[in-house]
């Protein structure tokens, strides 16, 4: 078993709990628990980041739907602190989302990471409610269609009832409701998706955002959601990221998304763009008061096997967020005749040097979240 020895981090890390005592979620209603997500997450950066994984209990590589499994804890032994999760397809009625993951099943992980003090992160790639295509779909003018007003704007809030359904059901043990980081619009300054910048105006996209949350927290009572910003990785400065801000009383968190393509000789020049994007991020938080992390990160296969210690540690090391995550190990995928992961599997030339990254003080997984408490 791979050990940590981060107490006195730890220690720093409570120390720091009164300077930001005050700070409180955009959601002036917000429960109890979600509120000190908010407040957990906010002084989080003085201790290190949380690492996480998209569908780490689902699937991984070589296999699907085994109690207790994931490739992050095969390879250390610890869970990952936070799980990552997508309601694509939900909207349709369907029994599995669009990684086929039966909804079901995804219910149970989310307690599961709950109840062990894991923190929760949900996207939707809802597909285009104007031409019932997929959500890479970008067909012009399906925003304006879904506003209200708009010829779509009924099927709308129809899929936004049915994803309010699905949140409003994830509960604890004590019926409590759980505590979710929503990312909705993900990726929203990109061109690939029917809310993309290619597609709509900001003017548009930002009146989609404040009707989606108004509509989340005002119309369905959901006041258990950290609601995320984020954008590709396609921007140098504060005005390019905010282009399509919602506004301060619409975002708890500020975040991007960022992968590396190509050879591993392309990783210097990863790590560089990686931290300028970091620190225009951490400019806008500190700015606004919000929280700064990476919504999602990846190097699909891994091919640079220290790509970890020597990539993504170099390139955060001097940067303050709260947390990462690292996307899917999705395994082979018959379809693309192709692998995709982005976390080591046990054997993996990589795993060695995960391990490595896990054992840096800065890394938080899964132990140490719960060791934090993050919803008290």
């Amino acid at each position: 078993m791979i050990q940590k020895h981060k107490w006195l981090w730890t220690v720093l890390f409570m120390l720091a709990a009164g300077a930001n005592a005050q700070r409180l979620p955009a959601d002036k209603k917000a429960t109890k628990s979600t509120i000190a997500l908010y407040k957990n997450l906010y002084r989080l950066p003085a201790r290190g980041y949380l690492v996480g994984h998209q569908d780490a209990l689902a699937y991984g590589v070589h296999w699907k739907y085994k109690a207790g499994n994931s490739d992050v804890k095969a390879v250390t032994g610890d869970y990952p602190a936070l799980y990552g999760w997508e309601l694509g397809d939900l909207e349709k009625g369907a029994p599995v989302n669009l990684d086929s993951v039966p909804f079901a099943a995804m219910k149970k992980y989310i307690r599961e990471g709950y109840e062990r003090g894991g923190a929760i992160t949900i996207s939707w790639h809802g597909n285009n409610p104007l031409t019932g295509k997929s959500a890479w779909d970008t067909t012009s003018g399906t925003v304006a269609a879904i506003l209200p007003g708009g010829s779509k704007h009924a099927l709308f809030v129809q899929q936004l009832d049915t994803v309010a359904g699905f949140l409003k059901s994830l509960k604890g043990k004590k019926g409590e409701a759980i505590p979710l980081i929503f990312r909705p619009f993900h990726e929203l300054t990109g061109s690939w998706f029917w809310w993309g910048a290619k597609s709509c105006t900001a003017a548009e996209l930002i009146m989609l955002f404040r009707f989606e949350v108004d509509y989340l927290r005002n119309t369905k009572g959901l006041h258990n959601l950290l609601i995320c910003y984020n954008t590709a990785n396609d921007f140098q400065t504060q005005e390019q990221f905010l282009e399509r801000y919602p506004g301060d009383d619409y975002v708890d968190i500020v975040s991007f998304d960022g992968y590396q393509y190509g050879a591993p000789s392309n990783s210097v020049a990863f790590a560089e763009k990686l931290s300028a994007q970091l620190s225009v991020v951490e400019a806008v938080a500190k700015e606004k008061q919000k929280i700064a992390a990476i919504g999602e990160l990846g190097y699909n296969l891994i091919p640079d096997v220290q790509w970890f210690t020597k990539t993504v540690s170099a390139a955060v090391k001097k940067h303050h967020f709260a947390y990462l995550l690292y996307w899917r190990n999705a395994g082979f995928k018959p379809k693309d005749n192709a692998m995709e992961y982005y976390i080591p599997y046990k054997g993996h030339a990589a795993a060695p040097d995960f391990i490595q990254y896990y054992r840096q003080p800065e890394t938080l997984f899964e132990k140490e979240a719960a060791a934090l408490k993050l919803y008290r």
